[in-house]
């Protein structure tokens, strides 16, 4: 008997005898004064074995049958190797129709002896931060570096966005680093599909805040250093970075990696995936499943996204101050950018522009905000990477002097000569040698 049913033969002892009553037995027993009664005939008729559970040791009408156990098992040693139990259940509804508990599925999974994929751990207590409440109001951004393709393509990182009020994921790529090129595009992807958050909250990666010791004068009275690259970017579009202490304080985007490293690697091999390229081309639709089976809704239902600019391109990239050579060309490294006459035939030559590097490898030259010229898209496997501090990182340059005219520059130098004393002659000593004036020397003919 179970411990719920220990108690019965006595009372029902005390019942028969007339000790007790029916009420006092249902209010012992937590049942109803019919329940009693029935439990009472069958006491007297088959005595204490009676009052167990009829369905005690009969096996259950929905359990599962030996050939889709079979299946399971099989699936699960072959197919779906590695798989979780939640992922395995998921597929196996989806895809073989079989409709099973994550339970059933970890019950065959240990008749086979197969260890978990994670183990389980006890919970570590930390103070739990809320939710936003408007999606748009924070996003959580990090790289996982991790063994995406399992050794059958190139090492990867994935880079991804993720909303603080509906763990939505926003944006995701992969990159052979965690570099300045992989922010720059989940931050393009997430900027054009969603809008502009109000804040993101990420480490102290020194593509997104300085981290080093460096002070310029200038910045030292500013009392700030000046931003990086992409730290100008978020402050030009108006958005607020936070940065993290711990990793427990963006511990959504954490989470995130520990479900995406499970998930999206048992996807990437059930579709035989080994190239960077075929697994960006499949994240789109990783993404909008993972939101579908995780995405909560927010507290508020209007969300604070604000519109992208038309001119997002130019504000998402690398930006240098540059002076144009005399053959109106700017230089960014090897590359070379021609100039074309301005109104009126003007040339730009000797003027100061700001030159900058685009997420997909143009080069945009300004003057006073204006575009002078574009140049083509780089080759495919081009990467945006710093290639010194940004413009606002340097002081401003002297302005070029304005060129002079000939007579004015003839009459100036006639007055200098006027003006300035006589060269005084130099010493003899310091004179260039010569034998002839050697010889006078020791004559005495010398006179200085």
């Amino acid at each position: 008997m179970s411990r719920k049913e220990l108690p019965r033969p006595g009372l029902m002892k005390a019942l028969l005898t007339g000790r007790i009553t029916n009420q006092q037995a249902a209010a012992a027993l937590h049942v109803s004064v019919r329940q009693v009664q029935r439990l009472k005939r069958r006491f007297e008729a088959a005595g204490a074995g009676a009052l167990r559970h009829g369905s005690r040791d009969r096996p259950s009408p929905r359990r599962l049958t030996d050939p889709v156990r079979e299946q399971i098992q099989a699936l699960m040693q072959t197919v779906y190797e590695g798989f979780n139990d939640s992922h395995l259940t998921e597929k196996l509804r989806e895809l073989h129709r079989l409709a099973v508990s994550r339970e059933s599925v970890r019950r065959l999974r240990r008749a086979l002896g197969r260890p978990p994929t994670r183990r389980r751990r006890a919970p570590a207590h930390r103070q739990r931060r809320p939710r936003e409440d408007a999606v748009g109001a924070l996003v959580q951004i990090d790289g996982s570096s991790f063994d995406w393709l399992e050794g059958r393509g190139p090492a990867m990182t994935l880079l991804g966005a993720i909303d603080d009020a509906s763990s939505q994921v926003v944006a995701l790529h992969f990159r052979p680093t965690e570099d300045l090129h992989g922010y720059a595009t989940i931050f393009q992807q997430m900027f054009l599909a969603h809008g502009l958050p109000l804040a993101l909250y990420g480490d102290g990666i020194g593509i997104l805040v300085r981290n080093d010791s460096h002070w310029s004068p200038e910045e030292e009275l500013a009392g700030a250093q000046h931003p990086t690259h992409l730290g100008r970017v978020l402050r030009e579009l108006g958005i607020g970075y936070v940065q993290a202490r711990s990793p427990q304080g963006k511990g959504r985007v954490e989470r995130l990696w520990g479900t995406v490293q499970d998930r999206l690697v048992s996807e990437l091999r059930l579709r035989g995936i080994t190239t960077r390229e075929a697994a960006n081309a499949f994240l789109p639709e990783f993404i909008a499943d993972f939101n579908r089976r995780f995405a909560r809704p927010p507290a508020l239902a209007t969300p604070v996204w604000r519109p992208a600019p038309r001119d997002l391109d130019r504000i998402v990239s690398c930006r240098y101050t540059r002076t144009v050579a005399r053959d109106n060309t700017v230089r960014l490294g090897a590359r070379c950018v021609q100039i074309p006459r301005g109104p009126h035939g003007r040339s730009f030559a000797r003027c100061r522009v700001e030159l900058r590097e685009l997420l997909d490898g143009r080069l945009v030259v300004l003057y006073d905000g204006a575009v002078l010229t574009t140049s083509p898209p780089a080759p495919a496997d081009f990467a945006l990477h710093p290639r010194g501090a940004p413009s606002a990182a340097r002081p401003p340059a002297r302005p070029a002097r304005a060129p002079r005219s000939h007579a004015l520059t003839n009459a100036l130098t006639e007055l200098a000569a006027a003006v300035a004393p006589p060269a005084p002659r130099p010493h003899p000593w310091r004179r260039a040698y010569s034998p002839h004036l050697a010889a006078r020397a020791r004559r005495g003919e010398h006179r200085g």
